[in-house]
């Protein structure tokens, strides 16, 4: 010890500052070692958002379907059905159901005496939630996540004990004050965001808030003021961060998505884009073209919002923004050989006097040939009107504050892939050989990598396009490379053999629409080969335990195709099961979430939510069907846990010090 001591004496005379002795040292040893014997945190997964916010805020009030067991794990049999769903349903919406209520009781002669007996039962019912809910927490961070105006009264309600009769009046007295000082309302709600905190320890996002759905920016809003959560970046979330950085490929990308889902809400209304030159330019240039490739995608929410002059400017500015696009990458493929993607500069192998495409050596008629600001001997340059637009749409994404700012929690909460307790989380692939050994890619001139360090060099190299002090050559390659993580046959957030869009826009065969998926997506889908990929890649990250898996989505699980979430024996846990409504009828759910708490691992299946107006007025949460995946034969305690490893040499690090305390080597401060 007094070896080891002495190789560590500056690091404990650092930590001497915050333990000046002995009893501060030894508290603080104990503290740590209960911490350890705690039931380890409810971890939540989700993926593959995609905009859809009603939802994706449904399901982090409801945890998935855990407050709704706790309810009926408290109250049982002795609470009727209605009224347990009416409870859950003030926990994830106080402030709607509290109105609802108020005006069921309205219009009755005893108003008070029945709104007053409401507020007191419903208080008592919500104390015995709170209560379930933080008992595997320490009081220390219970009371961090408590407001702070109420932060005394919920304490003491919460060793609140029905057996203890010393205690009775005095909560009896706090719950009736509470409701004569008009307090109950504030309250209520106060504890119902306390208790949906509570139930979710850890949020993990594999990806993909963005796209399709209209309220990306709504779950960001969420998510820059949630208590603790971390992102694995998805191809969808790479795309906005590229159009961020400024790359004018990712732009045109955004917006063109956007009209292909006549979905412009998050663009215009959630980061003030202003499409008005796009709109401008699309009306003078593609007047008298019918666009009919172009036309939007409308689905329930979007179809009756829009008239047929709207859907036509839409049209219109959706084929003016894709030959935007196709220019634009072609540009960036051009600088960027190493990227082996010359045979996606589709502008170029247009033949304009046959009217054909050559796509993978054969030649097929062009459904559309016209092509106002295509010069045939040099397709890919932009016009002076072309450029002009260009400037404008970049100088709106570069000075969209809220952008900026969201873009930059994704960046300080997340990267390519995680590790969390004995969990590899990535979003969509690594990329793999045909045998199941690790590709090697080579992701900047000169630099090939594979595996971990492939993605660990992505996610600098990305990084690396925001920061401040990084050479201009340098942050010019990186702000390329996102168009790569998007499309690129390599990339470990598309690994594919391409992306088609030119081909679905523009050729009818469907020979030459298909997308052939990378080797780690066609071992994955055999039961015989995933599980051996799985370890290979598991054992690559380092990840250990005897309960190690993979974590992902991306490719959204076909259920009514017979396809499972569960693949490789266990090993991997795909759980895309389409948020975004232009899935669910090809998935047949609306989704999948993932709950890891301290007894097992459960896979939440999801049918669509409707709106928020139902939940609360018909107690209407959405439909769920819980499978145990997998078991540990025993309760995970916090000292099995990640956390729990770093709070063991914690505490190795205190009792060194108070080794040096005890024998002089550092003197205690009193």
């Amino acid at each position: 010890m007094k070896y080891e001591i002495e190789n560590n004496l500056h690091y404990l005379q650092l930590l001497a500052k915050s333990f000046p002795n002995i009893a501060a040292a030894s508290t603080e040893i104990i503290n740590l070692s209960a911490i350890m014997n705690l039931p380890k945190g409810t971890e939540h997964f989700l993926a593959d958002i995609h905009g859809e916010h009603e939802a994706f805020l449904h399901v982090l009030k409801n945890a998935s379907g855990r407050i709704s067991q706790k309810v009926d794990e408290i109250f049982g049999e002795y609470m009727p059905s209605k009224t347990k769903k009416d409870l859950c349903t003030l926990i994830y919406y106080p402030e709607q159901k509290l109105e609802l209520v108020k005006s069921d009781f309205s219009a009755l002669a005893d108003y008070d005496e029945r709104i007053a007996e409401w507020y007191r039962m419903t208080l008592y019912q919500l104390v015995k939630v709170f209560r379930v809910v933080s008992s595997k927490y320490t009081r220390s961070k219970v009371r961090k996540n408590l407001p702070q105006e109420y932060s005394y009264i919920l304490e003491e309600l919460l060793q609140e004990r029905s057996e203890d009769d010393n205690k009775t009046a005095y909560v009896n007295v706090i719950i009736d004050t509470i409701i004569s000082t008009d307090s109950a309302d504030d309250f209520i709600i106060a504890l119902a965001n306390v208790i949906q905190r509570l139930a979710i320890d850890q949020l993990h996002l594999l990806g993909d808030i963005y796209d399709r759905g209209p309220g990306a920016h709504i779950i960001m809003d969420k998510l820059v003021n949630y208590h603790s959560w971390d992102i694995q970046w998805g191809n969808h979330d790479i795309l906005w961060m590229g159009a961020c950085a400024g790359n004018d490929a990712c732009i045109c990308n955004v917006i063109r998505l956007s009209l292909r889902y006549a979905n412009l809400l998050t663009l215009e209304d959630g980061y003030g884009i202003n499409l008005m030159p796009l709109a401008t330019f699309a009306m003078e240039t593609y007047g008298d073209d019918p666009c009919e490739a172009f036309m939007p995608i409308l689905n329930s929410e979007n179809r009756d919002r829009f008239d047929e002059k709207t859907i036509r400017l839409m049209a219109m500015m959706h084929k003016a923004v894709s030959v935007l696009q196709f220019k634009a990458e072609a540009q960036q493929i051009k600088r960027n050989p190493i990227w082996n993607m010359d045979d996606r500069c589709m502008l170029s192998r247009i033949d304009f006097n046959e009217g054909t495409c050559n796509v993978d050596g054969k030649c097929y008629k062009m459904l559309d040939m016209n092509f106002p600001t295509v010069d045939p001997a040099n397709p890919n340059a932009f016009t002076s009107e072309e450029e002009q637009l260009m400037s404008k749409l970049h100088h709106s994404f570069r000075v969209s504050e809220k952008l900026q700012r969201h873009i930059r929690a994704i960046l300080s909460h997340g990267c390519m892939y995680a590790v969390y307790n004995d969990n590899l989380l990535f979003h969509a692939s690594v990329p793999i050989n045909a045998d199941g050994t690790l590709k090697e890619v080579e992701i900047m001139p000169g630099l090939k990598v594979k595996g971990k360090d492939m993605m660990h060099r992505i996610g600098m190299i990305i990084r690396s396009a925001f920061a401040n002090d990084t050479p201009k050559e340098e942050k010019d390659l990186a702000r390329d490379y996102f168009l790569y993580l998007w499309c690129g046959k390599d990339s470990c957030l598309f690994d594919k053999s391409k992306m088609a869009t030119f081909e679905r826009y523009f050729i009818a065969e469907k020979e030459t629409h298909e997308e052939k998926k990378g080797y780690f997506f066609q071992l994955r889908g055999k039961e015989e080969t995933a599980e051996k990929m799985a370890e290979t890649i598991l054992d690559a990250f380092g990840v250990e335990g005897e309960n190690r898996h993979i974590i992902n989505g991306h490719v959204p699980v076909h259920v009514k195709k017979g396809e499972t979430p569960i693949k490789g024996n266990g090993k991997i846990m795909v759980i895309d099961g389409g948020f975004s409504e232009p899935y669910h009828k090809e998935t047949g759910i609306a989704g999948y979430t993932l709950v890891y708490h301290s007894r097992e691992f459960e896979l939440v299946q999801h049918e669509p939510f409707t709106n928020i107006e139902d939940a609360v007025r018909e107690g209407r949460d959405i439909k769920s069907t819980t499978q145990i995946v997998a078991t540990t034969g025993h309760r995970i305690l916090v000292a099995d846990t990640d956390h729990g490893k770093e709070l063991k040499k914690q505490v190795d690090d205190l009792r060194m010090l108070l080794y040096a305390y005890r024998h002089g080597i550092i003197k205690e401060v009193k």
